[in-house]
């Protein structure tokens, strides 16, 4: 669910660079799907 989540921000990221749609408040949501990211890959291996 947390991959599809992150596919579609990046999505809607990269149609906001092309045709300005969503503003500022499509950018922080992608920087939040990436802390998101990087929290979950180091809890993901410090299980390991």
């Amino acid at each position: 669910m947390l991959w599809t989540i992150i596919v579609i921000l990046i999505v809607l990221w990269l149609l906001g660079l092309i045709g300005h749609f969503g503003g500022s408040l499509i950018h922080l949501l992608l920087v939040i799907a990436v802390v998101i990211l990087i929290i979950n890959l180091l809890q993901g291996r410090r299980g390991l």
